[in-house]
This record gives C-alpha cells, sequence and structure tokens, in this order.
C-alpha cells in the first residue's frame, strides 16, 4: 500500500471538507451518509473548523483517520465517534455500555479495491485506536442495500448484532447495526 494512515490535525479543516464533499457526490452516498452536498457545501469555514479540531490527534472523544498517498492526496477517511453508556445516539436510543462508533466511511473510486488494501487500512487503524483508548466494543450502521459495504465490514469482522434502525427518510427501508467486540475482551 502506498498510503500513509494517520489521524488528521485540526489546521486540515479544508482537506476534510473536500473529503467530505467528494463523498457526498458517490453514487451511494444517499445510503451513507445523513447528510447531503448541498447542506454541507453551505456551511461556513467555521464548522469545518470545528468539526477538524474535534476528531483531530490528540482527541479523545472522537478521531478521523485518512489514507494519505505520496502526493499528499487524501484517498479515504473513517471517523471513530465515542459514545458513553446512558447517552442517547443519534436514533435517540439510550447506548447501553460505552463503545466506539465507526461513521463517515468513505474512499474515493481510484483508491479503492482489495489490492490497495486503503479500507482495510483505515479500519484497522480505527479499531486499533478504539482498543488502545479502553474500548470493548465498536459498532457501524450500514444500509440494508449497501451490499458493497456490508460485504467489506464482515469480511472486517464486524457481525450483526440483530438490531436495526429506520433509514433516514420515509421510504421503510432499514439500517443494520454491526458491531466488533475487542478480541481480548473476555480476558479483563
Amino acid at each position: 500500500m502506498n498510503h500513509v494512515i494517520r489521524s488528521i490535525r485540526a489546521d486540515e479543516w479544508a482537506k476534510v471538507k473536500e473529503l467530505r464533499l467528494d463523498a457526498l457526490q458517490d453514487p451511494v452516498a444517499h445510503l451513507a451518509f445523513l447528510d447531503t452536498y448541498e447542506e454541507s457545501l453551505a456551511k461556513p469555514d467555521a464548522f469545518w473548523q470545528e468539526r477538524a479540531a474535534g476528531a483531530a490527534e490528540g482527541t479523545t472523544e472522537r478521531q478521523q483517520f485518512i489514507a494519505e498517498d505520496a502526493d499528499g492526496v487524501w484517498g479515504g477517511s473513517v471517523a471513530v465517534l465515542v459514545e458513553d453508556a446512558g447517552e442517547r445516539d443519534f436514533n435517540d436510543v439510550v447506548v447501553e455500555q460505552r463503545q466506539g462508533h465507526l461513521v463517515g466511511v468513505y474512499v474515493r473510486p481510484e483508491h479503492r479495491g482489495s489490492a490497495v488494501g486503503v479500507t482495510g487500512a483505515l479500519f484497522d487503524a480505527a479499531l486499533e485506536w478504539s482498543w488502545r483508548i479502553g474500548l470493548d466494543r465498536v459498532r457501524l450502521f450500514v444500509h440494508e442495500k449497501n451490499g458493497r459495504a456490508e460485504a467489506f465490514y464482515r469480511k472486517a469482522g464486524f457481525v450483526p448484532s440483530g438490531r436495526t434502525v429506520a433509514a433516514p427518510g420515509d421510504a421503510g427501508e432499514l439500517e443494520l447495526e454491526l458491531v466488533i467486540e475487542r478480541p481480548d475482551a473476555g480476558a479483563r
């Protein structure tokens, strides 16, 4: 793989914005993201500065990882949000245990594929960070019609929890919760 996987820095907010806007133009963006290109494009620079600072290297509430190629191009990204027991999640459900929540998974088309390894490396970094800060469980949600993403998540070790939530919109579609447990969680 010809990418460096690392946490973002707070001063990289413009690149955070650029990558997010690219992600929101992906053909399956409507299945994968809660916001739209138009909504995100309209947000002021202060929003993007705060977003980057809140997920930058050294933070413990969330962390955004990127894959940077030799030319400095960001090929993809994933973020981990830390959810504490007792909090309400994005679907207004009480979180039962302290856990990580993977969001914002995106890899540019030209950086995709198992031969490149970007998505796997991003997930490895996100999980390693999650385990290092003491989380025993990480979850994510995938739209029931996003088979490509679900197949990758399962290959990465995530399994269905059995929990589903209504997908955004009014189409009667579902998002499936997939989880992975810390490999040594039972020994702790």
